[in-house]
């Protein structure tokens, strides 16, 4: 009995050390009784200034470790220095920055090295070397994954930024040197680093090659100098497997030119056209600049996003449907046109409107109904409108003097539901302050353009009956014929969704698909160049 009371105790005292440091060095192996002194640490930061938050953060890391070495054991210097070394060295030459080449960093390991051996280090340059490192591992945390230091909603970007711990992330790779560090970004960005490398070799090696041609079309079984360059293009950027280096316009090259136009969202006709050779006219430096600016953007999203999400990509005019973090399938969507931008945050849908009524925004009123209504007080009958008070009593239009307005109606201009109503059959709502919503549309010509920025805002839905029936997928009552059945009417219904589904609207212009292939879109809001400023402003 004596001894379980012992060890119940021994235990019970070595679960609260465990929880009271639980960033300390937990394995034998990386275990050093080597310590700094706290003294030494604010000297240090005396004779070497650095801004507030790498000074709190250094101070807590220390602390939370007992003040013990974190790149140095007994033996010496640890495998987490020459893995810290060469990331840095990484990151200076993907993305061109020298802001983490120290001279004196790279110096003092060159030396300890020379001297691994704990007898011969000098214990001033140990300690120096020491607070170089964990003061450069945090500044370029904060740089190479959190991103710039500005608020993101003045770069129109809405999406809330998760705060980072860069104090887990040094504990676990100075406690597992021999492992790679596990970086705190998402899948997206990783991908889009390794394609980032490509196009740096390929900028070394003298980039893509003009292409000249006084042809407006060139298709299979043509021929034109001009090819020689589309194919040495195709072929460097992985579209050409073969090149054969004739003037000759093959069958394969038409399937390659095909795949080219899907990663750019150019029509898919594998046919050398003015718009096919625009984009591969853009040079490999146009592409490596586009590549970082989303890389930037790709910092501010979640590290794990949930497991079942929608994601609107907004450049790519597109909705994809995500399930158990695996893309399930995607539809083209409308978004707003440059003077009327879709705004780029998170929401959750949680409701379903079958039959929606359409509350006219004053904006649109304003500028495009009361100029008519002026005109001919018959307009709102003619487009099955009505007016209705603040709380909801039915108005007579042609009662009302438009002309005394000329903005800001004192009541509600409303659209009745019916197969011409500007939503359509149905809308999908996930409160936001931005007005904005997925929606059906009437007008499904414009799903077979290209270029889709046409709505006022909102997002319209190629195929909404098959997004609502997902989202509807486990909801016992709403299946398939009883939707069907409501949307024969003109009676607005609404159907909650419960569990409320994630929902981001983005902005990414240059991004890595789950085929592995790197997409590129135009810049339809000007978004990258304002971020671009922000990034290369030195």
């Amino acid at each position: 009995m004596k001894n379980t009371i012992k060890i119940m105790t021994l235990l019970f005292l070595f679960l609260n050390c465990k929880k009271e440091h639980k960033t300390t060095i937990n394995s034998i192996e990386n275990f050093t009784d080597l310590l700094l002194e706290e003294s030494a640490v604010n000297s240090f930061f005396k004779s070497n200034p650095e801004n507030e938050n790498i000074v709190k953060e250094v101070n807590l890391f220390y602390k939370n470790r007992g003040f013990q070495y974190a790149w140095f054991n007994k033996k010496g210097m640890t495998q987490a220095v020459p893995n810290f070394q060469n990331q840095l060295q990484n990151y200076s030459i993907d993305f061109e920055d020298k802001t983490f080449n120290n001279a004196q960093l790279d110096t003092l390991i060159t030396i300890i090295k020379t001297n691994n051996n704990e007898a011969e280090i000098d214990k001033k340059q140990r300690e120096k070397l020491e607070l170089i490192l964990t003061i450069t591992f945090f500044k370029y945390s904060e740089k190479a994954y959190s991103g710039i230091n500005k608020n993101a909603h003045q770069l129109e970007w809405f999406i809330p930024r998760n705060k980072k711990n860069y104090q887990t992330l040094l504990d676990s790779l100075v406690l597992k040197p021999d492992n790679k560090i596990n970086e705190p970004v998402n899948l997206y960005y990783t991908k889009l680093k390794q394609k980032l490398r490509l196009y740096r070799d390929i900028q070394k090696k003298g980039g893509f090659p003009a292409i000249k041609t006084d042809k407006k079309l060139l298709s299979v079984t043509e021929s034109d100098s001009c090819l020689l360059q589309v194919k040495q293009h195709l072929f460097i950027s992985g579209d050409l497997k073969i090149n054969d280096k004739n003037i000759y316009f093959s069958d394969s090259l038409a399937s390659s030119i095909s795949n080219f136009q899907q990663r750019l969202g150019l029509p898919e006709n594998g046919k050398l056209d003015a718009k096919t050779i625009a984009e591969l006219n853009k040079t490999v430096d146009y592409r490596i600049k586009q590549m970082l600016v989303n890389m930037e953007r790709l910092r501010w999203v979640p590290v794990e996003i949930e497991n079942d999400y929608l994601l609107v990509n907004i450049p790519e005019f597109k909705l994809h449907v995500f399930e158990n973090r695996k893309l399930l399938w995607e539809t083209n969507v409308v978004v707003g046109k440059a003077a009327k931008q879709t705004t780029i945050f998170k929401g959750n849908i949680s409701r379903i409107i079958l039959n929606p009524y359409w509350n006219i925004p004053n904006s649109i009123i304003n500028n495009e109904i009361l100029p008519k209504l002026k005109r001919n007080s018959n307009y709102l009958a003619r487009n099955n409108m009505e007016v209705v008070s603040n709380d909801g009593k039915a108005m007579s239009a042609t009662a009302i003097n438009w002309n005394k307005y000329s903005k800001n109606v004192p009541f509600i201009i409303r659209q009745k539901p019916s197969k011409n109503n500007a939503l359509g059959k149905m809308k999908f709502l996930f409160p936001n302050s931005y007005s904005i919503y997925l929606h059906d549309t009437p007008s499904k010509e414009l799903f077979n353009r290209n270029k889709r920025d046409f709505s006022h805002g909102c997002i319209r839905v190629e195929n909404p009956k098959k997004l609502a029936m997902y989202l509807l997928r486990n909801d016992k009552i709403w299946n398939q014929k009883k939707v069907d059945k409501v949307l024969k009417t003109t009676k607005e219904t609404g159907i909650a969704i419960n569990p409320t589904v994630p929902v981001y609207i983005t902005y990414f212009t240059a991004w890595v698909d789950f085929k592995e292939n790197l997409n590129f879109r135009n810049d339809i809001y000007n978004l990258d160049d304002e971020l671009a400023k922000e990034i290369f402003a030195d």
